[in-house]
């Protein structure tokens, strides 16, 4: 078996990973990352497309913002849609920030890119992917690429490998608490060759189930409607899928832009937090220990977080000999991810139909969605927690 020595052994390549793997390379620590995936895989995998003002400035700050500044755009507000009648919430006037729109497989082409061009190791279509002996502080990984076997020890395993990978299910049994909520309904999510049919995004609160208007650029339209978490997706030919964004989407000067659809799935919608997301040496960022539904945009958000905390961990620890970062990493993250879990819940909540709601319950949420459209406060609260709460 081929034996490799690096400080981090990185397990999957999604922008946890990746920005993990810059990070620490621009600090001069040794790492490397196993994908189970190809590179096209996770290059054309199409995810979020909301970063956060301060995960922007993070990007631009290590060398990652040029093409995000050329080809994303800035977004200083958003709207909201309830009775007819849109809201338009300013960010950067009640904050003082504004978000970036540009998506999720862009940001890793870049991170992707960023670490080739430096030498980085990413190993791609990695298999058979098992952690070691981190609880002995000597860990190592094995696993299998190009045919053969091979072992990876390092200082720090950093568990990036999403909701399905190893490293969670690594942890001792009965080690981890899980809190989890599965919602009673999903998103089915299109992408089409229309032009953006509005400059900034359209959340909808509708009779018929929410919808969201987005985009991906200036001829593509990504758009989102409320459905069943098993909905079969023949029942949704793309015409009925246009006339329901038109109908939940509607309000005075509003116009539909349509396109050829060139792929729809659905999507169930959970909120999942594990704790503690560390067990010895073995750490976990991103999806790995955190889900959130897509309504707030917070999860590619709150992984580069993660990744942010654990970076200035290790290097303290690598370099100072310092080991309070990755001590308290836990509980450091755990107090902005349920921030962010609150804040997801509270819009998916404020947004969606629930077909359980009686009448009062749905006066309750018409009030809700009244105070924080119409408030100063209640819209500060929501742009302060949509343009992001700090990485730290």
């Amino acid at each position: 078996m081929a034996v490799r020595r690096t400080r981090i052994g990185i397990i999957g390549a999604g922008p946890a990973g990746l920005m993990l793997s810059h990070l620490l390379h621009l600090s001069g620590i040794d790492n490397v990352i196993l994908e189970s995936r190809s590179r096209a895989y996770i290059e054309s995998r199409i995810r979020a497309g909301i970063l956060e003002f301060e995960v922007a400035e993070l990007l631009r700050q290590t060398g990652l913002g040029a093409r995000m500044d050329r080809e994303g755009s800035r977004h200083d507000g958003t709207n909201f849609l309830v009775n007819g009648r849109l809201h338009h919430i300013d960010f950067q006037k009640l904050v003082g920030k504004h978000v970036m729109l540009y998506s999720q497989h862009e940001v890793v082409r870049d991170l992707i890119a960023a670490r080739l061009a430096a030498g980085g190791e990413i190993v791609f279509e990695a298999s058979d992917v098992a952690v070691h002996d981190y609880a002995a502080n000597e860990p190592f990984i094995t696993y299998n690429a190009g045919g053969a076997a091979r072992r990876l020890d390092c200082d720090i395993i950093a568990g990036c490998d999403g909701f399905h990978g190893v490293c969670r299910g690594a942890f001792p049994a009965g080690t981890i608490t899980a809190y989890d909520r599965e919602y009673p309904f999903g998103w089915l999510g299109i992408l089409a060759e229309a032009p953006p049919s509005k400059d900034e995004l359209i959340y909808a609160n509708h009779a018929n189930g929410f919808a969201l208007l987005s985009m991906r650029s200036p001829s593509i339209s990504r758009l989102y409607l409320q459905c069943a978490p098993d909905e079969p997706i023949e029942n949704w030919p793309d015409d009925r899928i246009w006339d329901e964004l038109s109908t939940r989407l509607t309000h005075e000067g509003f116009s539909l832009k349509t396109g050829p659809i060139f792929q729809k799935s659905v999507t169930a919608m959970r909120s999942y937090v594990a704790e503690p997301m560390q067990t010895g040496r073995l750490f976990l960022a991103g999806d790995a220990a955190h889900i959130v539904p897509p309504t707030g945009a917070k999860g590619l958000n709150s992984a580069i977080a993660d990744v942010a905390i654990l970076h200035r961990a290790i290097a303290a620890y690598i370099k100072r000999d310092d080991d309070t970062g990755l001590n308290g990493y836990t509980e450091t993250c755990l107090h902005r991810i349920w921030q962010i879990e609150r804040f997801s819940w509270w819009m998916t909540s404020m947004m969606h139909k629930f077909d359980t709601h009686g009448p009062f319950d749905t006066r309750m949420q018409t009030a809700e969605l009244d105070y924080f459209l119409t408030s100063t406060a209640g819209q500060m609260i929501l742009a302060e927690n949509y343009v992001g709460l700090p990485l730290h």
